[in-house]
């Protein structure tokens, strides 16, 4: 194995509501089954934030955020098999599985009942080293640059699995049009379905953005589609969104709740559910939804819109991601 230095930077969370501080961590050692990779880019997601604001109840503190992770291999344990060191690889959110709970036995690792997950109960790629479970990374497309990978972690990642669960839907909804959406757009367009773009009532420009890449239309999330929806995802974690969701869609529709924590839903008419409209929610991920959305992301072409920042600019990332002033993803790197 090559030298590696002792020591390491990293941006580190000590609890919540707190501003995230320059650390220097001792290089931790890897287990049989795990690896050790130097980070080539991390995107900032919006996990990251409820993570910073103690919303996500299973967080351990201090912590190193970051859960869309691109790097390189340096050093693997001895039950590792399917990489080589130099590899480049990704990191997603689900970062260990117990293997052994229901779940686990039946595909569906994404509920297992003792998960890891990373930048959450294990250090993220905030950092300029991280050690993964190596069952839970996935070799990245070599058209992506270290940079447009990076989203593809999660935005791309949670919003496959979300698209899946809308089915056949050919007229489709995204409400919230950050990370997540303008991905998605660009591989639901690819399938040929007609997307429809929800922002906020005065975010001209996202709505702008959203038809440059190939939206149907698009307007604010206080406004009734042209048409009536076969799906909707709502990416922006507000409950509200939820029974205007249900306002848009078919009888027979389905509004997906694509994110890890949204506020309240409030309550409304059971009139607007009625009509076999059905209400879903997207946890986590599967190694097997890894594997088939990396293999469509560089089918169709897309291209992540991304704005990089410096490591230790980790707070300014989350400002902006936080403000909604970011044009498509944000992306750290070393």
């Amino acid at each position: 194995m090559m030298d590696l230095p002792r020591t390491f930077q990293a941006m580190q969370l000590d609890r919540p509501g707190a501003r995230l501080s320059l650390v220097e961590r001792q290089m931790p050692a890897i287990q049989p089954d795990e690896m050790l990779i130097a980070v080539l880019a991390c995107g900032v997601c919006r996990t990251d934030l409820h993570i910073l604001d103690g919303e996500i109840p299973e967080a351990r503190y201090p912590i190193v955020p970051g859960h869309e992770v691109v790097g390189k291999i340096l050093a693997m344990g001895a039950e590792v098999d399917g990489f080589t060191v130099g590899d480049r690889v990704g990191v997603p959110w689900l970062g260990h599985s117990c293997g052994a709970c229901p779940f686990c036995l039946t595909e569906q690792e994404n509920l297992c009942d003792r998960p890891e997950f990373t930048g959450c109960t294990r250090d993220g790629g905030y950092a300029d080293y991280i050690v993964a479970n190596a069952q839970f990374c996935f070799p990245i497309p070599p058209r992506f640059s270290d940079a447009e990978a990076a989203p593809l972690l999660c935005a791309g990642l949670i919003g496959w699995r979300a698209l899946r669960m809308a089915g056949e839907a050919r007229k489709i909804g995204f409400y919230g049009f950050g990370a997540a959406a303008h991905i998605l757009t660009q591989i639901a367009v690819w399938q040929g379905r007609e997307v429809y773009a929800f922002t906020k009532s005065d975010d001209i420009a996202g709505q702008n953005f959203a038809r440059e890449l190939g939206c149907i239309w698009a307007g604010g999330s206080d406004t009734q589609p042209p048409v009536l929806l076969d799906a909707a995802i709502i990416f922006a974690p507000v409950g509200s969104l939820v029974p205007a969701a249900l306002k848009a869609v078919r009888k027979g529709g389905r509004v997906i709740c694509a994110g890890i924590h949204m506020s309240d839903i409030p309550s409304f008419p059971y009139a607007d559910l009625w009509g076999e409209r059905a209400i879903l929610s997207v946890a986590n991920l599967t190694r097997t939804d890894g594997t088939e959305f990396l293999d469509a992301a560089d089918r169709s072409g897309i291209t992540p819109t991304v704005e990089i920042f410096k490591l230790t600019d980790a707070n300014e990332a989350l400002r902006r991601l936080r403000q909604g002033s970011l044009k498509g993803a944000a992306v750290l790197t070393p």
